[in-house]
């Protein structure tokens, strides 16, 4: 045998083995499928305007659980109950950290909750938020901030309805979650404080929070930021909402040395609550700092304001379009309230139809159709797929509450479907509607949110009959959902409200 041809048998062999090993890596190892992807950009041009929507899409064509590739991002998108109950129940522990972009570290002020890794900061942060800040009782304890907003709100109302004016729901919505909260975290509303107006502030840092980012996907295009201004406005925002912070807290610090013997906790907004675990300091091994005061608060202001003016939004959209059910659940409301000039926190838990119709509107409209994106900590194994360690993993809500192998005729309203049902949107055991995610990684404001989305629905239809202006029906409102993270209507929620003839 020549030399030639014994190097010619040795490359052969060579090769057949790295091939042979290629293929079993592949039979070991099954990814999930994938749509084709470009150079660069990987999948990131399928998105378009309304990813929850393309998500879906492709999600009928490749499978509820798809492996895509968003720029320099692997991103695993979950479109099914099962998917999603593996993940946040089966593997929930793997999946309970975040990936971590420079964008949003630079417009949440401090170090909160929302987007810290998983570990014992997260363990400890998570623990004084659920225990401390949104307990039942806390939330409870806010029932006449609630009801003082409300009451504010209806009078406003019922000077329109005098004169027959039509109502922006949309804007007046928004102000009365950002005013709720506000007493809430601050113990006071806050109008025109320094150079900007805070609610004006407040809608700048949901609009940058929720606008897309070249440079998250692709960080060598991040320039783009410098270029068209974004990256300045997120810093004149996070600079002022810092700021603004440092001054509340410090105002706070100053009361509270001024009450020292005062009322205790009964008065206590969540600043006042975290100040005092601060100045405790009986966790063992952990100090709260004023950058996590600061996160607390940036993260209550971010997951407790537009997520829930804009479920209302949608519920009201919902009512107007479908008159039966607007007078099905005015009827409930109208029979329990018996003539009281409001609907009280005590009437809810009769109001079961009401109920239906808040948890009908989430499933239809999860204010965050992609939940929060999760990270996985190591390989793991999802519906007989391998996932590695490192894949950002996007569960598309809108989906899974549209999913016709769920639900019976997913695209129409109709509350009945959750009287007498087992389903809820908690996470716990049902996974067919989880507008709040669930696991470790699940919205701890839960409670907090629901309470006022139901006393503020309960009020709008118990003291008012709902028109459109100029004579329009419920199929001429414009359904269109806004593009970002959080889900609005595009054109604002404008009606007509006239003072129920039960009240005259």
């Amino acid at each position: 045998m020549s030399l030639y041809c014994f190097y010619t048998y040795v490359f052969l062999f060579v090769f057949l083995l790295i091939n042979i090993k290629q293929l079993l890596t592949q039979r070991k190892h099954s990814p999930p499928p994938s749509p084709p992807r470009l150079p660069i950009l990987g999948n990131l041009h399928q998105l378009g305007n309304y990813p929850h929507i393309a998500l879906n899409s492709l999600a009928q064509r490749y499978g509820s659980l798809m492996m895509l590739r968003l720029g320099n991002i692997p991103a695993l998108v979950v479109s099914s109950a099962d998917a999603a109950r593996e993940m946040m129940k089966t593997h929930d522990i793997i999946f309970s950290s975040r990936p971590i972009f420079r964008s949003d570290e630079k417009i949440l002020v401090g170090k909160g909750l929302v987007i810290a890794p998983y570990g014992e900061y997260w363990r400890q942060m998570r623990s004084i938020t659920v225990l401390q800040l949104l307990i039942n009782k806390r939330v409870q304890s806010f029932k006449t901030v609630r009801e003082e907003e409300i009451a504010l709100l209806i009078q406003k109302l019922k000077e329109s309805s005098l004169l027959s004016l039509s109502v922006d729901l949309t804007e007046i919505l928004s102000t009365l979650t950002n005013d709720v909260v506000c007493r809430v975290a601050f113990g006071r509303k806050y109008g025109v404080d320094g150079e900007y107006n805070f609610k004006e502030i407040l809608d700048e840092f949901m609009l940058l929070l929720d606008s897309f980012d070249i440079g998250k996907f692709i960080p060598w295009l991040g320039w783009v930021n410098h270029v068209n201004g974004v990256n300045s406005r997120v810093k004149r925002v996070a600079n002022w909402f810092d700021n603004f912070l440092d001054k509340v807290i410090d105002d706070h610090i100053e009361n509270r040395r001024k009450r020292r013997n005062g009322n205790g906790d009964k008065n206590m907004d969540f600043l006042d609550v975290l100040l005092q675990i601060q100045e405790e300091d009986n966790i063992p091994g952990f100090s709260l700092e004023r950058d996590g005061i600061k996160g607390t608060i940036s993260d209550i202001f971010a997951a407790g304001t537009d997520t829930t003016s804009t479920v209302l939004e949608w519920a009201m959209t919902e009512l107007l379009r479908h008159p039966k059910v607007m007078k099905k659940v005015q009827n409930e409301a109208r029979h329990i309230g018996n003539g009281k000039s409001s609907i009280t926190e005590e009437d809810l838990d009769k109001m079961h139809y009401l109920k239906a119709v808040i948890i009908e509107t989430l499933r239809l409209y999860p204010p965050l159709p992609l939940l929060l994106a999760r990270l996985s900590s190591q390989d793991v194994k999802i519906m007989g797929y391998d996932i590695p360690a490192g894949t950002t993993v996007i569960t598309n809500a809108w989906a899974i509450g549209r999913d016709s192998a769920i639900w019976d005729e997913p695209d129409e309203f109709w509350p009945e479907r959750f009287l007498n049902s087992p389903i809820d949107f908690k996470g716990n055991d049902y996974f067919q509607a989880i507008p709040f995610g669930a696991g470790r990684r699940g919205c701890p404001g839960l409670s907090f949110a629901m309470v006022t989305s139901e006393i503020v629905l309960a009020n709008l239809v118990y003291m008012f009959d709902w028109s459109l202006p100029s004579g329009a029906t419920g199929q001429d409102l414009d359904m269109t959902p806004s593009s970002g993270l959080i889900a609005h209507r595009k054109v604002h929620l404008k009606a007509v409200a006239s003072t129920s003839a039960a009240f005259y």
